[in-house]
């Protein structure tokens, strides 16, 4: 594939510009607060789930698609939004996706049922890719190389690390003293300020080389994964064997396969599937898979475990939240020693596998019913996810020439927001087939109280709300249920963290050695 480097194109945005008519830490300051937004918005929500359940007596499938259907809009729209950045210009890209977001986020705050919120997820999720593709490519126009560059990508990834830390509490505090629905209405006045600093602090920038967008690569990935991820959360309730579940399946391998063969047909594809020959390359892309579905989308599935397991008010998950939100901020530290001492692999193996240590310590200690425990275990899977953070986007863009490192860069961010997407699929599943097997053993000495204990009782206690569960059982019965069921959803979360500590395990074992191939010529 044909592409400029990244100096060259730079250069040429250099040329597209007008002058700089700001200073540029305030491009800087726009930009990270941009993708800052991004990040408070992707983990924030997260804590909001059994409150936005108990407000349209959602189902459980209803609370994973509002998480899915933004991560997998984002995941479709990240490499086709860069180069609508890249042809258009970057400001004005970021000015749309603003636009957008605040459309949706409005449209969010608004919902009157939960399939109106997931639709404007979704949009949502269209509007963040423009977001952060813009933001990025302003951050390196406007820092093309040297010192200045390097100390603007540290302090983005400060300003990254802080968001990532706040959100659990910050979406905590929103949804227990105002109300859930003020997580996505706060994002209003946001936006706007937003605009108004872009307006002022950057300088448009285009590539005047890009070519015309991937449409049909773009609408073929989504489309997939959509399908995929829509298999993966109605099995559950259709069967995995049903003709339901196997059809998406296979339509969603059609697609994929589709896909496929139509960016190797692309004279400008999205994806240039020659890099996927270097085994190195695979080995750093499999990693950032495994980072993602094993360690970030624990930002979902944690706080909806602290509230159900343990009881806590929405601010308290919040709180409970913070071990593995401060580990993530130190484990970038750890990792740079690790980097003075080890290879790259040897630096991805050992975070993957302080994450599948941590997830399998705190599936073990969830017995004990105590948060201290818990907390240790979380710990752990934090500091492997700090390690992680940085060190796989640097291992992908080392594999690749320099004429490539704006595809790896889409490759990377597609692949951890694919993962989280297809992660909650599958951790979904595994929690609600292991809670409802463990209620069904907890119940089994009082067969007239497995009746109860349905498909709807087990969808609103999925979904966090059990008051809704209960309401559906008589008063005779409610008492046994309502001790019984935080102890089978904590058994469930626990076989979950299993499986995606395992995979951890595994992943680190299979990118370590793809790793620690040498670099192929000519693939």
């Amino acid at each position: 594939m044909s592409q400029s480097s990244p100096a060259s194109r730079a250069g040429a945005a250099a040329a597209q510009r007008t002058g700089s008519r700001m200073p540029a830490a305030a491009t800087l300051a726009v930009a990270s607060a941009t993708c800052s937004l991004i990040v408070l918005d992707t983990n924030v929500v997260a804590v909001s789930l059994p409150s936005i359940a108990r407000s349209f007596h959602a189902s459980f499938a209803d609370i994973e698609w509002v998480v899915s259907a933004y991560m997998t809009a984002f995941a479709a729209c990240l490499l086709p939004a860069g180069g609508l950045a890249d042809r258009f210009g970057r400001k004005r890209m970021l000015g749309a996706g603003l636009a957008l977001f605040f459309l949706a986020s409005l449209g969010c705050g608004v919902a009157p049922s939960a399939g109106w919120l997931i639709a404007a997820r979704a949009v949502k999720g269209g509007g963040a890719a423009l977001l952060l593709t813009a933001a990025l490519a302003v951050i390196a126009n406007r820092f093309p190389d040297g010192r200045e560059r390097a100390r603007a990508w540290a302090i983005w990834g400060m300003c990254m690390g802080i968001a990532t830390a706040v959100a659990p509490l910050v979406g905590g505090a929103i949804t227990q003293w105002i109300g859930w629905r003020w997580v996505f209405l706060l994002n209003l006045p946001v936006c706007m300020l937003l605009a108004a600093g872009a307006r002022v602090a950057i300088d448009e920038s285009r590539d005047p080389h890009a070519k015309r967008v991937d449409a049909a690569g773009s609408l073929l990935f989504g489309a997939a994964l959509a399908c995929a991820i829509a298999a993966l959360i109605g099995a559950p309730s259709h069967g995995w064997l049903s003709a339901a579940t196997l059809g998406r399946l296979a339509l969603a391998a059609a697609l994929f396969a589709a896909f496929i063969g139509a960016e190797r047909w692309q004279a400008r594809p999205m994806i240039d599937l020659a890099l996927f020959r270097q085994p190195r390359f695979v080995g750093a892309v499999l990693a950032m898979f495994g980072y993602a579905a094993c360690a970030q989308v624990m930002m979902t599935f944690l706080p909806l475990y602290l509230q159900n397991a343990f009881g806590m008010s929405a601010i308290d998950a919040g709180l409970g939240m913070l071990p593995f939100a401060f580990a993530m901020i130190a484990g970038p530290s750890l990792g740079a020693a690790l980097a003075a001492r080890v290879s790259s692999g040897g630096v991805l193996a050992g975070g993957l596998a302080l994450i599948g240590a941590g997830n399998l310590a705190t599936a073990a200690l969830t017995a004990g019913g105590d948060y201290r425990l818990v907390a240790i275990g979380m710990f752990v899977t934090g500091c492997g996810a700090g390690i992680m953070n940085g060190d796989t986007q640097k291992a992908i863009m080392a594999c690749v020439p320099s004429n490539r490192t704006g595809m790896a860069s889409g490759i990377s961010t597609t692949t951890r927001f694919s993962a989280i997407v297809t992660a909650v699929g599958v951790l979904g599943a595994v929690l609600a087939a292991s809670t409802q097997a463990r209620l069904d053993r907890l119940l089994s000495a009082a067969p007239g109280l497995r009746a109860f204990a349905d498909a709807p009782f087990m969808s609103s206690l999925l979904a966090g709300d059990l008051a809704r569960a209960l309401e559906r059982v008589p008063p005779s019965a409610a008492g046994a249920l309502a001790k019984a069921a935080p102890v089978a959803f904590a058994s469930g979360f626990a076989d979950a963290l299993t499986v995606s500590g395992v995979l951890a395990l595994v992943v680190a074992v299979v990118a370590c050695k793809l790793l620690a191939q040498p670099m192929r010529d000519g693939a």
